[in-house]
Formats: C-alpha cells, sequence, structure tokens
C-alpha cells in the first residue's frame, strides 16, 4: 500500500461484513468525505474476524489504526463530526486496533494479514513479508521443504490431521510427466467460514503456498476447487491469481527459478459430498462428484490419474510461515502431536461469533466463555458440537477438554475444520441426532449402502425411539446401524455420521424419552 498524508479508511470487503452492511458503509463515508471536501483514501481489506463488531471501520491516526464498530450507514455522518478520520474518540470507538484485548490474545499466523492488507494488492502483500516463503523454498530445494514441514508437525487443516509432508514427499518422489496441487476449498461444514476468510482477505497467501507445494513435489499445474456458494472469493482469487502471473510469481518461470507453475479457480456445483477429496477430483474431471475406492490415494493416482497434492485452503496458507519463519519456530506453538495454530470458528448460539486463530491446547470452555462470551441467549449452554455437522457433541460437563486432533479423538470426538457450533438449554438434542443422519442421507454421494441407506434407515429408528416404540430393540438397532456406517462406509460422511448421533444418545437421552434403565445401558 502507498504511503500518503489523505486519511487511510479501512472498511471490509469480506462476505460476513458484507452481509451486516459494510458496502452501505464504505458508500456513506465515500460520500460523506466527497461531501465535506476531504480527499481520502478508502481501503476495503479483510475482516479481523469478530464478527459482533462488523462492520469494524479502521482508521489511521498518529501511525496506529484506530477501530470503530460496529458501524452502520446512518453513523457516518457522527463520526465524521467527532473526528473519527484523526482517530478522535466516539461511542463506536473501540481504541487502537491491535490492542482489542480478543485481538491481542490469539496466536496470528495463518492469519497475520487478514484484515490488515488490501486483499487484492500484490504490493501490499509484499509490504507485509508476503513471498518470502517462496523465495526461501526455491533457495533450500525441495527435499530441504518437506524436511522443514515434517519439523513444522503441520497437519491436514480439513479435518482428517494427515502430516502435511508425507503427501509432498509421496508426489515428489512419484515419477510422472505431470503433476498438480488442488486446493479443496469446498468449505461445506456448518459453522466454518475460514477457508473463505484467507480468501477473501489474504488470498496471495493461498497462491503462495500452493506454489510452495509446487514446486516443491514438482507439479506444473494447480486447482483451486471453490464452491458456488462463494462468489466474491471466487472474484478475489481471479484478481489475485492474474496480479502474481503478471508479476512473474507464477507462470513459466516462476521467481526466475526456470520452474513452471500456473493455477485456476474451478467453482463447484453444490454438493457437500465433493468436501471429500476423491469426490472434488471426479467433479474437476468432469463427473458427477462420487467417491472413488482407495488405494490407490491421490498422491500416487489423482487428477486425471496423475500425482497430485491436496490439501484444504489453510494447510496450504500456512507453508508461507512455515518456510519463511522456519518448521521449529512454527512447531513452538501447540501440545502433543497437534502443532501450530488452529483457526477457531465460533457460531450459533453464542454472543462473540468469530474467527480466533489459537495455538493447540485452548479448551472448549476457553473458547466458548472467554472468547465467545457465552450464548447470544443469556440461557445456559447444554451443548457444543465440533467438527461441522459430523462432529460429536460435547455437553457442558466436558467442556474442558483441549482442541487437539488426539485428546477430541479420545472422547470419541473429531476437531474436523474447527467449527465450533454453541447451543443453549433449549436444544433438542434427538432432533440434532435426528438431523445428522437425515443431513447425511441428502448429501450421500449414493456410491456405498452403508451411508446411502444406512442413514435414510437411521432417520426411521431414531423416529421409532423418540415414539416410544420398542425402545430396547431399536436402540440395539441404532447402534448396529451406526457400527456398520461407521466400519463400512467409503468415506468420511457415512463414516462420522454415527458421531453426533451416538453422543447425543450417550450424553442427553432424555431427550430421546428415554427412561432410567434405558438411559444407565447407553451410558
Amino acid at each position: 500500500m502507498k504511503t500518503s498524508m489523505k486519511p487511510v479508511v479501512f472498511v471490509p470487503r469480506d462476505s460476513g461484513a458484507l452481509s451486516l452492511g459494510a458496502e452501505d458503509v464504505a458508500r456513506a463515508i465515500a460520500g460523506e468525505g466527497a461531501g465535506r471536501g476531504v480527499d481520502l483514501t478508502l481501503v476495503r481489506n479483510g475482516s479481523r474476524g469478530l464478527y459482533w463488531l462488523e462492520p469494524m471501520v479502521e482508521v489511521v491516526a498518529d501511525g496506529r489504526r484506530i477501530a470503530y464498530g460496529p458501524v452502520d450507514a446512518e453513523s457516518v455522518p457522527g463520526l465524521f463530526e467527532a473526528g473519527f478520520l484523526d482517530g478522535r474518540p466516539h461511542d463506536l470507538c473501540l481504541g487502537p486496533t491491535d490492542e482489542i484485548a480478543l485481538l491481542k490474545k490469539q496466536e496470528r499466523l495463518t492469519f497475520a494479514r487478514v484484515g490488515v492488507i488490501d486483499p487484492v494488492s500484490l504490493d501490499d502483500y509484499l509490504a507485509h513479508g508476503g513471498y518470502e516463503g517462496l523465495a526461501r523454498a526455491a533457495r533450500l530445494g525441495a527435499e530441504q521443504v518437506v524436511t522443514e514441514v515434517m519439523d513444522s508437525g503441520l497437519r491436514g487443516r480439513g479435518g482428517a490431521g494427515f502430516p502435511c509432508a508425507i503427501k509432498l514427499r509421496t508426489v515428489m518422489q512419484t515419477a510422472a510427466d505431470q503433476k498438480y496441487v488442488v486446493c479443496n476449498a469446498d468449505e461445506g461444514d456448518s459453522g466454518t467460514f475460514a477457508d473463505r476468510m484467507i480468501m477473501e482477505g489474504d488470498p496471495f497467501v493461498l497462491i503462495e503456498g500452493m506454489t510452495i507445494a509446487a514446486l516443491c513435489a514438482g507439479a506444473t499445474r494447480g486447482y483451486i476447487y471453490l464452491r458456488s456458494e462463494y462468489p466474491h472469493c471466487a472474484r478475489t482469487l481471479k484478481a489475485a491469481i492474474a496480479a502474481a502471473r503478471a508479476r512473474g510469481y507464477l507462470g513459466k518461470n516462476v521467481l526466475d527459478t526456470g520452474r513452471q507453475f500456473d493455477l485456476e479457480v474451478r467453482v463447484g456445483a453444490g454438493s457437500y459430498i465433493c468436501g471429500e477429496e476423491t469426490a472434488m477430483l471426479e467433479s474437476l474431471e468432469g463427473r458427477r462428484g462420487m467417491v472413488r475406492y482407495k488405494p490407490p490415494v491421490p498422491a500416487v493416482c489423482g487428477l486425471f490419474g496423475k500425482p497430485t497434492v491436496i490439501n484444504n485452503v489453510l494447510t496450504l496458507a500456512t507453508l508461507p510461515i512455515i518456510l519463511a519463519r522456519g518448521g521449529a519456530f512454527y512447531k513452538n506453538y501447540g501440545v502433543g502431536r497437534s502443532r501450530g495454530t488452529q483457526p477457531i470458528q465460533l457460531a450459533g448460539n453464542v454472543k462473540r461469533p468469530g474467527l480466533f486463530e489459537k495455538a493447540f491446547g485452548v479448551t472448549l470452555r476457553e473458547m466458548v466463555y472467554e472468547y465467545g462470551g457465552g450464548t447470544a441467549s443469556g440461557r445456559p449452554v447444554r451443548a457444543v458440537q465440533v467438527g461441522g455437522p459430523l462432529g460429536a457433541y460435547f455437553p457442558q460437563s466436558m467442556l474442558d477438554v483441549a482442541l487437539d486432533y488426539e485428546e477430541l479423538a479420545a472422547r470419541d470426538g473429531l476437531l474436523g475444520h474447527g467449527g465450533i457450533v454453541v447451543f443453549d438449554d433449549t436444544v433438542n438434542m434427538a432432533e440434532m441426532a435426528r438431523y445428522a443422519m437425515e443431513f447425511c442421507a441428502l448429501e450421500s454421494c449414493g456410491k456405498c449402502t452403508p451411508c446411502r441407506i444406512g442413514s435414510t434407515r437411521g432417520v426411521e429408528v431414531i423416529d421409532r425411539i423418540v415414539g416410544g416404540q420398542n425402545q430396547a430393540a431399536n436402540l440395539l438397532l441404532l447402534r448396529e446401524l451406526c457400527d456398520t456406517m461407521t466400519n463400512a462406509s467409503l468415506c468420511a460422511l457415512g463414516g462420522l455420521t454415527p458421531l453426533p448421533v451416538l453422543s447425543a444418545l450417550k450424553y442427553f437421552p432424555q431427550d430421546f424419552g428415554l427412561g432410567d434403565e434405558a438411559a444407565g445401558e447407553v451410558r
């Protein structure tokens, strides 16, 4: 971003902020400035993730950014009257942005630039440390890049938690005349929006991460598979890709290395199952999104039958920080085998919804109360679902569990994409369990019987249990059905659907109309 003596005002262009009126605020600020004869610079940044304060407007005053929010178009004239362009006090003033408590307490690594820069300005990206990781990766060479990523402990942030370095090394060591890097940006889990925030707020970090992966693995072509519900992402990504290509960061001679890599955005057709990597590959190849049998794994036989690195947005967007600062730097964050940071998305019945990037090890209780402020309704928290629609439900008594791959797995849960959805004491957990089965039935690709038929039968069995029909037999049938889905489904959709069902049954049996004896058997 060019320095200027003109007042600089930041208004988010992020979809979340736009849904809360950010576009009207931007127009109002531009119009009010023009009407007052003020020549100002209006920068459309990404959201900081503090959605209860959006639209959050920032101004540069005395070398610092001062935040105001939530701002609506009607409050803009009053802000001008109060002198907000100079950072003056106002009822909406939040003080210096970097001193806002819930921003200051985060460990912003992957999201270091989101909300700070103009997302489509390559110069702004470079001024904030952009492409330092790629430059170092080009100097190190492929084997050393894999070593750095391995040392960092980075695991796939899409949900499976598979070590990123193993995928890179497998593709690197597999001989082929063509290799690919595919970013799975089909972010479809309920309560998740971290991928969207990266793509809308710092798209160059994703492009840089994919380029690092490509140079390491020997890939020359890349694709970002984007869900159709993200039109703002598509526009931002395409603009950033064009800018990177024009400056030599993509194309036939990346950074004068003699290496080739280019990429493009492909928009899906709105199918949840295409978040599964092999169904996504089918869609990319122009076919209906259906799960493939494995082996072979995509790292050996992926897109068009060629070795393919597949990771989600957060994983690829983390590679630049690891290569720029070193694997040991990244590994210093986190606990156990869960290293680094996790962008945690708080949604549902919560007072302060938003995105918070924290080192692994933070507890559910800290996230729900310290960051989220408890329920928006003011009623007690009853359940928290972690990991999207296929994640387990945790009761109030289990909120001290740490957000850590192994600790969650030990409690029959999963971290997934880092989404947390909060429910108060008015929720009916039998209805939520039924919804999990219904969701699976609606979104199944239909290839395997346990998922396609099991989920449909699951809805019927839950209805019978809630209706009081032969509960003991139907409870046994539901458990056997869940066991079959877990162990015989081709992919995680059918395989993980039992998690929310069984956790709801275990911790909230009264919602299913079960008596004390039946409830004891469930536990």
